[in-house]
């Protein structure tokens, strides 16, 4: 049986220009390997189309030929959606190349943005016209929209924004069958039976490729305040957030961070400082903004809202920013933990959500079970209080060989933590998506009819199975290349 991979690459390569192609061993070897480094694959080539009718095409002879694409944008998914397989039978298929910002309208509060746009342009290109992007989160300057979009990507600010699927007013995509979806119009209604849209967002490359997205903005903000504030445990924390709530809608950042987590960054992040005098066992990070006109500044907000629980002994300290470069600092500390912890050594990582209610409870009692099962461990959470979501990781015991730890181990620290949250009624993925690093555990607890749902939305789609296979639903293929 011959490989269809050359006579496609070649195709690809006549019709688009050796733009549209990257062979060089060397140049591809960046793109086999996922941002954790968990994941590496094998893939020919880097089929890297410049428009959107290119990706059509090449979605198309791609079909044809029964040859696997594996959609990448920046690459930096955090559970392996965006690496090829071990075995070679896929073709990296990027969309870099989708780079353009088409339309911005300030007015309308909208920006049709290409598939490539980094994350962190769109931003600056929002706020040249007086208007943001109001997501971000710690890999802004290389995760691009697509990948946002067709991960359901969260970040720091979805407790006033949302998720990406909330954000995302419209979408293009190329389908398996190369059919193009165009769905940018931002139509309030739209009653025309099942929502495209929301398929594809959240699907990870298995039912078509995001080629653009209509999103919307909202005002730039005139002025913010960051507070960092200590507190004794994870349910002052909820109380907090509770009394902010009742008070105030300006607030659209509430992260918690244990002290563990704390001491990594300042360990192993140069340039770091504690933001309060005394270790404290939990912390939280606030930010609150105000458009242009807000009758309260945000700075007056937050000693507003924290003088009577300082008062209370409910927090223990509390700081505010006094100025952008600390606020950035404070930032800085959240955003690097994922970073600290890397440098700290191995860990097995979990991106996984609770009831907000249950979330403290969950937060300690999750890992205390975890060390108590596996001795030598640490385990803490660290994140998105405020949606439900955080990041538990249990990291391995001092001195341990990597390679083998993570080998032994995180088989079976994985299901333990899962089993943990379904019983608490959550989910595996919060907000990383499924990939391929969580395809089996999403099996084995999912009820069978979401199973059979998945399973035949993705037939109907992708019948032959071609569209980043082994990623977040398995389907045999229907037939094998000729």
């Amino acid at each position: 049986m011959s490989d269809p991979q050359p006579k496609l690459i070649e195709s690809v390569r006549a019709r688009f220009g050796a733009k549209a192609v990257i062979d060089d061993p060397h140049d591809i070897a960046p793109w086999l390997t996922d941002w954790r480094g968990r994941y590496r694959g094998r893939a020919a080539a880097i089929l890297a189309p410049g428009s959107t009718a290119e990706v059509a095409a090449i979605v198309a002879l791609a079909r044809a030929a029964g040859v696997a694409l594996v959609p990448q944008g920046g690459n930096t998914s955090m559970v392996g959606g965006a690496t090829p397989p071990v075995d070679g039978s896929a073709l990296i298929l990027s969309t870099r190349r989708l780079n353009r910002i088409r339309s911005i309208d300030p007015e309308a509060g909208l920006a049709v943005a290409e598939a490539g746009v980094i994350l962190a342009d769109l931003h600056a290109a929002a706020l040249a016209v007086g208007r943001r992007f109001p997501l971000t989160l710690g890999a802004r300057g290389s995760a691009t929209i697509g990948g946002l979009a067709s991960t359901n990507a969260g970040g720091t600010q979805v407790l006033r924004f949302g998720t990406m699927r909330s954000l995302v007013a419209g979408i293009e995509a190329v389908l398996p069958d190369g059919s193009v979806h165009d769905g940018l119009a931002a139509l309030k209604k739209d009653n025309r039976g099942y929502d495209l849209k929301e398929l594809l967002v959240g699907a990870e490359g298995t039912l078509g490729i995001v080629t653009a997205a209509t999103l919307r903005l909202v005002p730039a903000v005139a002025a913010r305040a960051v507070a960092w504030c200590g507190l004794a445990h994870p349910a002052a924390a909820l109380d907090l957030l509770r009394r902010i709530e009742a008070q105030t809608d300006t607030v659209e950042s509430f992260e918690i961070v244990p002290q563990v987590s704390l001491d990594l960054v300042l360990r192993h992040i140069p340039g770091t400082r504690a933001p309060l005098g005394g270790a404290h066992p939990w912390h939280v990070l606030i930010e609150a903004t105000a458009a242009e006109g807000a009758s309260e500044a945000p700075a007056a907000l937050l000693e507003r809202l924290l003088a009577p629980v300082l008062a209370e002994g409910a927090v223990a300290d509390a700081v505010i920013a006094a100025s952008e470069a600390q606020a950035e600092a404070f930032w800085k500390l959240r955003d690097s933990i994922s970073e600290a912890e890397r440098a700290n050594g191995p860990a097995v990582q979990h991106d996984i959500s609770v009831p907000v209610d249950a979330m403290p409870r969950f937060m300690v009692e999750a890992a205390a079970a975890c060390e108590a099962s596996f001795p030598g461990t640490s385990a803490s959470g660290f994140g998105h209080l405020g949606d439900g979501n955080v990041h538990f990781h249990v990291r391995a015991p001092a001195g341990v060989d990597g390679e083998r730890w993570y080998a032994e181990e995180a088989p079976r620290i994985t299901p333990f933590v899962n089993d943990l949250v379904v019983a608490a009624g959550g989910s595996i993925s919060a907000e990383h998506g499924i990939g391929q690093m969580k395809l089996g555990e999403l099996e084995r607890l999912s009820s069978p009819a979401r199973l059979a749902a998945l399973r035949a939305i993705k037939a109907a789609f992708d019948p032959d199975a071609l569209m980043n296979p082994g990623k977040l639903v398995a389907l045999a293929p229907a037939r094998v290349a000729p």
